[in-house]
């Protein structure tokens, strides 16, 4: 008998979640966020469990986010819509990151290793999110035509400056410095100490076990660079954040353009303009309405398809994207990725 694809265990006064797909970096499906869900809304009435913990099976990471392989299947079926099989995922799916966010009992994410979009709806809304030295954190959605989701928006536009901005159109990957920096994470505590921290957890309020082993981060290289990161980005169209990039004659700033040229058009600028309106959103549920009209659109659109068949499936890593330009791209096109669902919208209630 196979293992279930996620472990939930009571370990004394600690509710244990594990996903469990190592192979897969535990990248997150439906029937595993179905489960997360169900133990989430359990153990909140549950007064034998004082604490949560997320952990990821195997050394490679607590989740590379969802399973793109099913969306391209989708995409390509003609299953688009809200009543697709990935449009029905991404709602519940959203539901959970929403839950994550007002969940009423300490909830303890270990970021050891990748933790790549779904991943980070499991672990950036939490409120106790700890980091590793083998962390590597990111959206990588405009590499293969999507657009950063299950409140990945919300987290970027409320970086310092506009790191997020740059983590989100050039895909860069935070280590356990930039994370803390950039309010993706809380701790930092070394992969060897986690064995014991999970043990402590059982008997032990979550700041006294974490503080047992929480240690000074390293610093952000991506503090360092702010400067840079804040004149080139706080620019209103993706044209002209490339143009000051051009401009700025520094090495990063230079590979940070060259990045975001060889990401879909039509994702970046759909990106942008949902960081901004994230920025001043009232609520994580407010954002994750909007982040599901967005993703229903990009499911229906050509550079989904084709960004997921050029990393993943035939693995040329040669999007041919369309529009081909960011010139090409028409204001009416990006409008459509906000269009409003009607009785099918994801519906969260916004709170403060």
């Amino acid at each position: 008998m196979s293992e279930p694809e996620v472990i939930i265990e009571k370990r004394d006064g600690l509710g244990l979640i594990t996903l469990n797909r190592p192979k897969a970096i535990n990248a997150l499906n439906h029937p595993m966020a179905l489960a997360i869900t169900d133990a989430l809304w359990e153990w909140a009435e549950d007064d034998e469990i004082n604490t949560v913990a997320v952990i990821g099976a195997g050394e490679r990471g607590l989740c590379a986010g969802g399973d793109i392989v099913a969306i391209h299947t989708d995409a390509t079926s003609g299953a688009a819509g809200t009543d697709s099989p990935s449009g029905v995922f991404w709602r519940d799916e959203y539901m959970l990151n929403a839950l994550i966010g007002r969940y009423r009992k300490p909830y303890v994410v270990v970021m050891d290793g990748i933790v790549m979009g779904g991943g980070v709806g499991l672990s950036g809304h939490g409120s106790h999110r700890i980091v590793t030295e083998r962390s590597k954190i990111g959206m990588p959605e405009v590499g293969i035509g999507f657009i950063p989701d299950v409140g990945g928006t919300y987290l970027l536009s409320r970086t310092p400056g506009e790191i997020g901005t740059h983590v989100a159109l050039t895909t860069a990957r935070m280590d356990a410095g930039d994370a803390i920096a950039a309010g993706f994470a809380d701790y930092y505590v070394t992969s060897e100490h986690l064995p014991a921290l999970l043990e402590t957890l059982r008997t032990e309020t979550a700041d006294i076990a974490i503080a047992k082993f929480a240690t000074q981060a390293p610093e952000s290289g991506l503090l360092a660079e702010q400067g840079w990161i804040d004149a080139c980005y706080a620019a209103d169209t993706v044209e002209e954040i490339v143009a000051r990039l051009h401009a700025d004659g520094g090495q990063e700033a230079a590979k940070a353009a060259a990045d975001i040229l060889a990401k879909s058009p039509v994702a970046l600028k759909v990106t942008l303009r949902s960081l901004r309106s994230a920025r001043t959103a009232e609520s994580l549920e407010a954002v994750l309405n909007e982040e599901y009209r967005v993703s229903i659109a990009s499911l229906s659109s050509h550079d989904l398809v084709e960004g997921i068949r050029a990393q993943v499936i035939d693995k040329d890593r040669n999007p041919q994207w369309s529009p081909a330009t960011l010139a090409d791209v028409t204001t009416a096109q990006v409008d459509a990725y906000f269009a409003e669902l009607g009785d099918k919208e994801l519906g969260l209630e916004t709170q403060q």
